[in-house]
């Protein structure tokens, strides 16, 4: 047996015998003479058993690794991009591509000559055998790649998809479409970079079957905020995934874009029943709107000026106030809507009781805005709304109309409603009560504040009185009838 067969037999190594003569071989016309056979194939043994960054996935690689070799599919291909480098006369070039395989992504970049390459021999779908160096990029590790082979022969199980969905999304993805519905918006906001000029960002909630993802739009998709309302479906094209505070967005820049759909695409909410909540909970809930207060603003520590609006929130398990902070609180919200609020914080609020906090991370949504819009679905919306007051829809009938009459003027709570909430109530009401008459009426406070409204079912009432009361109580006042409102004397 000669010096190579010895060497072999040593190893533990699935390379064939051939395979390693030949390398061998190889290795000693390399050197020039200056190694022999047996040495030669000490070389090559020590660089198979050495194992040099070898990982058996993606999510082993570290920034601190000298270097990793690794088997992985490519997801998509960056654009070709050339930059000027200190002191060199010649560009340097580099492409970003992404590879995956069945325990994640990553980031891998090609520099110069073998950018150029990638950049014309590359495709989606191929699998390469790669080996670089790990470092720290700003969306997680990266590698740097100095040798990749085509590995034809090798099946990666990585599926490339034409369409995501939420469920699908993860950390360092790009060219991303999401088809899904719009449950929320938020404001432009500008900000200054660090070369002086000025940016713009907003940012949409977007839903669909799977779960939903913040969508945050740079620059110039940054109108589609302004241009999209709640409840369209559209399509993220082009997004890229990020990280921030622990969850995952998709980001949309100048090469992607929002467009609007002519299509349906379901979002179920998972919500968790109001009575169960406990504080330090972040979760989705959904009900009837029982109260509405007015909007509040107030100054910060840093002399800005922020603002919320309080609500109450009922559903079959119980009640809840939810205080709706910054853009939230401009949110068009009254009486009988129905509302699903996600990502909201529950902690320790009035009188030991629960809050709901709606921030900046939250979505408000309403599924009847007015009595103006669609007749089927403000119907469906209004009975889920009176449901949360108690009772049947039906003997909830001339509340609906109130509450609906409150969401043609000003806030619910305001002066403005409450007489709306009144001549409503005058036009459905078949009491026929003279001015200056002393009159009783018992009734369910549907509307608080001053004056309160009061339903029995069938009649509804609009109640002028200091009495503390709260919605969902039941009362009877006793008091002089002006001008269809009751000047309570007494209350009990």
């Amino acid at each position: 047996m000669g010096a190579i067969e010895d060497v072999y037999e040593d190893l533990d190594t699935e390379v064939s015998f051939e395979e390693f003569e030949a390398a061998v071989n190889d290795k000693v016309e390399q050197m020039g003479g200056l190694a022999d056979d047996e040495t030669a194939a000490m070389l090559i043994a020590h660089e198979l058993t050495d194992q040099g960054g070898e990982v058996s996935g993606i999510a082993d690689i570290e920034p601190g690794m000298d270097e990793v070799k690794f088997l992985a599919k490519v997801v998509s291909i960056g654009e070709l991009r050339t930059f000027e480098r200190d002191g060199e006369d010649e560009d340097g070039r580099v492409v970003n591509v992404e590879v995956a395989d069945s325990t994640g992504r990553v980031r891998i970049s090609f520099w110069d000559e073998m950018a150029a390459d990638v950049v014309d021999t590359l495709e989606v779908g191929e699998v390469l055998r790669l080996a670089g160096r790990p470092k720290d990029g700003f969306n997680g590790v990266e590698v740097s790649v100095d040798k990749a082979e085509p590995a034809p022969g090798e099946d990666v199980d990585v599926q490339v998809l034409d369409t995501y969905r939420v469920e699908d999304l993860s950390l360092g993805l790009s060219d991303v479409n999401l088809k899904g519905k719009v449950l929320d918006t938020s404001e432009i906001r500008t900000f200054d970079r660090d070369d002086g000029s000025e940016g713009r960002v907003a940012n949409l909630t977007v839903g669909d079957e799977t779960g939903r993802v913040r969508v945050t739009l740079w620059d110039e998709q940054a109108d589609r905020a302004d241009e999209l309302a709640t409840g369209v479906t559209v399509e993220v094209v082009d997004g890229y995934v990020r990280e921030r505070d622990g969850s995952l967005e998709l980001h949309v820049g100048s090469r992607g874009a929002v467009e609007e759909l002519d299509e349906e695409v379901q979002y179920v909410p998972d919500t968790a029943d109001i009575e169960d909540l406990e504080i330090g909970q972040t979760v989705d809930i959904a009900g009837g709107v029982i109260e509405t207060d007015p909007k509040r603003t107030f100054d910060r520590d840093d002399g800005s000026q922020g603002q919320v609006r309080n609500i109450r929130v009922k559903d079959d398990t119980g009640e809840i106030r939810v205080a709706l902070w910054g853009e939230k609180a401009d949110t068009d919200v009254d009486l009988a809507d129905h509302v699903v609020l996600t990502d909201v914080e529950i902690k320790d609020g009035w009188q030991e009781d629960l809050e709901a906090s709606a921030g900046w991370r939250s979505t408000v949504s309403v599924t009847r805005d007015s009595i103006g819009g669609d007749a089927e679905s403000d119907s469906a919306s209004s009975e889920q709304g009176l449901d949360a007051f108690g009772g049947d829809s039906a003997s909830n009938a001339t509340s609906a109309d109130a509450a609906a009459a409150a969401g043609e003027g000003e806030s619910a709570s305001g002066s403005g409603a409450a007489a709306a909430v009144a001549t409503k109530a005058d036009e459905t009401s078949d009491a026929a009560d003279a001015d200056g008459e002393t009159v009783e009426f018992t009734g369910t406070v549907v509307q608080a504040g001053n004056p309160v409204v009061l339903d029995n079912g069938t009649k509804t009432r609009s109640v002028q009185t200091d009495a503390k009361l709260r919605l969902g109580e039941e009362v009877t006042v006793r008091g002089t009838l002006r001008e269809g409102t009751i000047d309570a004397a007494d209350v009990f």
